[in-house]
């Protein structure tokens, strides 16, 4: 965490309303992404909805139709993609990365801007992947990142 970001305890929820859109491929740990996400959320006073898609490929479509729907101020985007064999896990985290960071950038630039948080996971192995989503809290951690990008788009107006 660098000087001047806020300690996690004083980013305040209160008010604002998020979506967490999860992967449910490697189920095990975008399960665990998505609680350790939706239980920071509530302990900083916001509302949470959880929607699931069937992989990462899935996550921007996913996140573009909850966005059109309307009523969130936040969305995290949670997959866990575990290198294999194949060039897949490849074309997979650059599409996923691409679409996300693309979605990013136009909701923040609505008359009611939405902030998008990146949860994917790109892990080389199942343990690794397990660590960051329990251990390293990453699910919490991208909570927060994402309550504050909506404060700060929040703050700028139009």
């Amino acid at each position: 965490m660098s000087a001047s970001a806020p300690p996690e305890e004083t980013v305040d929820a209160r008010g604002l309303r998020f979506a967490i859109c999860a992967a449910r491929w490697n189920g095990e740990i975008t399960g665990q992404l998505i609680e350790r996400a939706r239980a920071a959320i509530l302990a900083r006073n916001g509302e949470v909805e959880v929607y699931r898609c069937p992989g990462a490929f899935e996550l921007a479509p996913l996140v573009a139709r909850v966005a059109r729907q309307g009523g969130v101020d936040g969305i995290i985007a949670f997959g866990a993609l575990i290198r294999g064999d194949t060039d897949h896990y490849s074309l997979l985290t650059a599409e996923t990365t691409r679409a996300l960071g693309a979605m990013a950038l136009e909701l923040a630039t609505n008359p009611q801007p939405i902030a998008v948080a990146f949860g994917v996971l790109t892990c080389e192995t199942l343990p690794q992947a397990q660590e960051r989503a329990g251990r390293l809290d990453k699910g919490a951690e991208v909570a927060v990142a994402c309550i504050e990008q909506t404060r700060a788009l929040q703050a700028i107006g139009v």
